[in-house]
C-alpha cells in the first residue's frame, strides 16, 4: 500500500511515495517542480508517478487554499483541485486534500529537535492546544487540540483576517494600503508578498532613502522579498530601508502569533512555519518579534509563558501529508 503525499504551494509542488515500512521520514522517491510551470496538478503528479516507476494506492495532497467538499481553489495560482478528478486522471483510488496548514499541522507532533530552532522554551502544559503560523508566499494559520489520546489538526484562513495595527507606524502603513487594495488582511503585510508592501510604504513614505542600485535590483527580481530580506540581514551591504521593512514585518508577525495564541489558548505551543522564518532567523532572535508577540495587555503575562518555536525541516508539510495518509 504506497502513498503519494504531496504539498502543493503557490510556488513549489514536492511529492514523494511513501510506504508503512519505511514511515514517512523515508520517501521512496521525492521530488520538487516549479508549480507554475504547470497547467494543474495532475500534470506534476502524472510525470512524476512516470518517472518513479511505482504505483500507488492513495494520495494525500496539502494544498495552499481552503477544502471544501473535496475541492480546493489554489491561493495564488489559477489550479482548481478537485478529488474525484484526480482519482480519475491519476487512476489511484483515494485522493485526500488538506490544506496546507492542516497538512503541516499534522507533522508537528512528529518533528524531532533538529526540525526546530526554539526562540522561547517556555512552559507547555501537556496536552494544550498548539497554534501554526506560518509566513510563506501567503500567510497560513492552523491549531492542534488533544482528544484525549492524539493531536487532531484543524485548518484555517486567519490568514485573511483584518489587519489591525498596533503602533503608529503601523497605522500610517494601513492607511496607505487601504488607498490601493480593497482589503487589507494580514497576508497583505506578513507574507512574501507583504513584505514588499511594507518596503513600498516606508519608500514612498519617506522613511528612509532607497539606494539606486537596490531600485534596479527590484526592478528586475520576480520576487523582492529575498531580495529585501538580504540587504536587511547582509551586514556588507545593508540598506536602511530593507531593515525597516524587516523590522516591521516581523513586529507585524509577532503580533499575529500572539493573536492566534490566544485565539486557541496555545498552551501547548506556538510553531512558526513557511519558507520565510527560517530565512530570517536573526531578526526573529531580536527583540521586536518576542515584544509585540507578549504585548497583550492583561493577557501578556499568559503569552510569556508559551513555547514558541521556528520549524526549519524545508519539506515538514510533506511530512504531515504522509503522517496523515499513512494513518499516523
Amino acid at each position: 500500500m504506497l502513498l503519494l503525499g504531496g504539498d502543493i504551494g503557490g510556488t513549489k509542488t514536492s511529492l514523494a511515495v511513501f510506504s508503512p515500512e519505511s514511515g514517512p521520514r523515508a520517501p521512496l522517491a521525492e521530488a520538487t517542480f516549479p508549480s507554475a510551470s504547470y497547467p494543474c496538478l495532475e500534470a506534476i503528479a502524472s510525470e512524476f508517478l512516470t518517472h518513479s516507476g511505482l504505483q500507488v494506492d492513495r494520495a494525500s495532497f496539502g494544498v495552499a487554499g481552503p477544502v471544501v467538499a473535496g475541492r480546493a481553489t489554489i491561493t495564488n495560482l489559477p489550479w482548481v483541485l478537485d478529488e474525484r478528478q484526480l482519482q480519475a486522471t491519476l487512476h489511484v483510488p483515494t485522493v485526500v486534500l488538506l490544506n496546507d496548514l492542516t497538512a503541516l499541522a499534522y507533522a508537528v507532533p512528529f518533528l524531532q529537535s533538529s526540525d526546530l530552532d526554539t526562540l522561547v522554551e517556555g512552559q507547555p502544559v501537556p496536552g494544550g492546544a498548539i497554534a501554526v503560523i506560518a509566513p510563506g508566499t501567503g500567510l497560513g494559520e492552523a491549531f492542534l487540540v488533544w482528544d484525549g489520546l492524539r493531536y487532531r489538526p484543524y485548518g484555517s484562513e486567519g490568514g485573511h483576517s483584518d489587519f489591525a495595527p498596533t503602533n503608529l507606524l503601523e497605522i500610517e502603513l494601513l492607511r496607505y494600503l487601504l488607498n490601493r487594495l480593497p482589503h487589507v488582511s494580514y497576508e497583505q503585510v506578513c507574507s512574501g508578498h507583504g513584505l514588499p508592501n511594507i518596503y513600498a510604504f516606508l519608500r514612498d513614505c519617506g522613511y528612509a532613502e532607497e539606494e539606486p542600485w537596490l531600485a534596479e535590483q527590484l526592478a528586475v527580481a520576480q520576487d523582492q522579498a529575498p531580495v529585501i530580506v538580504h540587504h536587511a540581514l547582509n551586514e556588507r551591504k545593508r540598506s536602511d530601508l530593507c531593515v525597516t521593512a524587516l523590522d516591521t514585518f516581523v513586529s507585524i508577525l509577532g503580533a499575529e502569533a500572539g493573536n492566534l495564541a490566544l485565539g486557541v489558548l496555545a498552551t501547548g505551543g506556538v510553531y512558526l512555519g513557511g519558507g520565510i522564518p527560517p530565512r530570517i532567523l536573526p531578526a526573529l532572535k531580536q527583540d521586536q518579534f518576542m515584544q509585540a508577540f507578549r504585548r497583550k495587555g492583561r493577557m501578556s503575562e499568559l503569552v510569556s509563558q508559551l513555547p514558541v518555536h521556528v520549524i526549519l525541516n524545508p519539506q515538514a508539510g510533506l511530512l504531515g501529508t504522509a503522517c496523515h495518509g499513512l494513518g499516523l
